[in-house]
């Protein structure tokens, strides 16, 4: 991360959410589960407050996409597959695989994944969204629970047996 860091947190459905950035943008999105994240400094030239005001929007269902300055540290892959992510509408869902594709990398399934579990903002770059190739939930880092909670925040429908 480059030059100085602010952050701002958000209670929300699936817990508190600690977002912080610098001068170039959004630089990651952490889960912090019931425990509120000790207070930061917030620079008023960041996006914290327009990411925090845009995550509130999208948890009360009125923002189907964010808009918002984002500078995600990752190698080349990576950041061809978050951008990929970026491109999935709300409430639908794609494979790993599709993904791969998508990246001009058939085989790459697996380093997408990889790429997936090495996002560094989650819910904003929906990684939530990419699910396997028979459609089963499978990995996420804020754990299961919480992906099917966004998927079906988002009108997904999910496999009786993918539930809790």
């Amino acid at each position: 991360m480059r030059g100085n860091i602010s952050a701002g947190s958000i209670n929300t459905p699936v817990g508190w959410l600690l977002v912080h950035a610098d001068k170039e943008g959004l630089r990651g999105l952490d889960f912090c589960g019931t425990r509120k994240p000790s207070p930061m400094p917030n620079d008023k030239g960041s996006c914290i407050d327009l990411a925090l005001e845009q995550l509130d929007a999208y948890f009360n269902g009125k923002l189907k996409s964010f808009c918002l300055p984002l500078a995600p540290e990752g190698t080349s892959f990576q950041q061809k597959v978050w951008q990929q992510l970026t491109q999935i509408p709300w409430g639908q869902s794609c494979s790993y695989g599709q993904i791969a594709k998508s990246c001009e990398n058939p085989k790459a399934s697996r380093a997408v994944g990889m790429a997936n579990n090495r996002n560094p903002l989650p819910i904003v770059i929906p990684c939530h969204r990419v699910v396997g190739s028979d459609g089963r939930l499978v990995g996420y880092g804020g754990g299961l629970a919480i992906k099917r909670w966004l998927l079906q925040h988002e009108g997904f429908c999910i496999r009786e047996k993918d539930r809790i």
